[in-house]
C-alpha cells in the first residue's frame, strides 16, 4: 500500500489560515449579535424586579386601606361610646359617676382624634405610593417597549445570519479535519488564549498582524518562503505571509458568496 504523502509546510499554513478565516467569520457574526442577548436578558431581569416592586407597592396600598377602615371602625365605636356615656350622664346620681363618665367621653374623643390623625397619615402615604406606582407603571411600559425592540433586533440579526453561521460551522469542522492533530491543538490553544481569537496572522508592514513589534528581515524572508511553521516570539501566534493570507481570503470569499446565494 502506498504511503500517504505528507503535506508540505505551505499546505499546512494554508489549511491553518483557512480555518482561521472561517472561525474569525463566526466570531464576527457573534460580534454582530453583540451585546443584544445580554441586553435582552438584563431587561427581562429588570422587568421581573420592577413587577415585584409594583406588587409590593400595591400590597402596601391595600394594607394602608385596610388600616384606614380599621381606624374608621374605631371612630364609629368611639362616637357610639361617647353618645352612650352622654346619655348615662343624664341619669347619674352623684358627681363621682358624672366625672367618671366625663373621663370616658374625653378618652373616646381622644381615640377619635388619634384615629382621624392616623387616617390622614395613611391617606398621605397612599397618595405618595400611588404616585410612585403610576411612575413605575409608566417606566415599566417603557422597559417593555425597549425589550420588544431588542428582541426584534436580535431576531432579525439571527434570521439574517443563521444560514451563514450554520454553513461556517460546517466548514470549520471540515477545515479542522484538514489540519494535522498536533497543529490543530496548537491552533486551538493559541486561539483560546487570544482575546480576539486570532491564532494565525499575516505579517503586515513588517510586524505580526495587530502588533507593532517589527519582525527581523531574515525572519520575514523565512515566513515568505513557507518552508516551515513559524511562531511569533512576542504574541505566540502562527505567522503567514500577506500574499498567502490574501489568496486564502479571496478563495473563501468566493466560496461563501457562491454558497450563500
Amino acid at each position: 500500500m502506498a504511503k500517504k504523502k505528507e503535506s508540505t509546510a505551505e499546505q499546512k499554513l494554508r489549511a491553518l489560515y483557512n480555518l482561521q478565516i472561517i472561525d474569525s467569520r463566526i466570531d464576527k457574526i457573534r460580534q454582530v449579535h453583540g451585546e443584544l442577548p445580554l441586553e435582552v436578558q438584563d431587561l427581562e431581569d429588570e422587568l421581573e424586579g420592577m413587577n415585584l416592586r409594583l406588587t409590593k407597592i400595591e400590597e402596601e396600598i391595600s394594607d394602608l386601606n385596610l388600616q384606614i377602615n380599621e381606624k374608621k371602625n374605631v371612630i364609629e365605636e368611639s362616637k357610639a361610646g361617647i353618645a352612650k356615656y352622654i346619655e348615662q350622664q343624664k341619669k347619674v346620681r352623684n358627681n363621682r359617676e358624672y366625672d367618671s363618665l366625663t373621663k370616658e367621653i374625653e378618652y373616646q374623643g381622644l381615640e377619635v382624634e388619634l384615629a382621624e390623625k392616623r387616617i390622614n397619615e395613611y391617606k398621605a402615604r397612599i397618595a405618595s405610593k400611588q404616585e410612585l406606582l403610576e411612575t413605575s407603571l409608566a417606566e415599566l411600559e417603557d422597559k417593555k417597549g425597549a425589550l420588544d425592540a431588542k428582541k426584534n433586533d436580535l431576531a432579525e440579526i439571527e434570521a439574517e445570519t443563521e444560514k451563514e453561521e450554520s454553513l461556517l460551522r460546517e466548514k470549520s469542522k471540515e477545515a479542522s479535519a484538514g489540519v494535522e492533530e498536533r497543529l490543530l491543538k496548537a491552533y486551538t490553544r493559541i486561539r483560546n488564549a487570544a482575546k480576539n481569537g486570532l491564532a494565525v496572522v499575516p505579517v503586515e508592514r513588517g510586524a505580526s498582524g495587530g502588533s507593532y513589534i517589527k519582525i527581523p528581515p531574515q525572519r520575514q524572508l523565512d515566513i515568505a518562503a513557507r518552508k516551515k511553521i513559524i511562531i511569533d516570539e512576542h504574541s505566540g501566534r502562527i505567522l503567514v505571509d500577506l500574499e498567502l493570507a490574501q489568496e486564502e481570503t479571496d478563495k473563501m470569499e468566493k466560496m461563501l458568496a457562491k454558497l450563500l446565494k
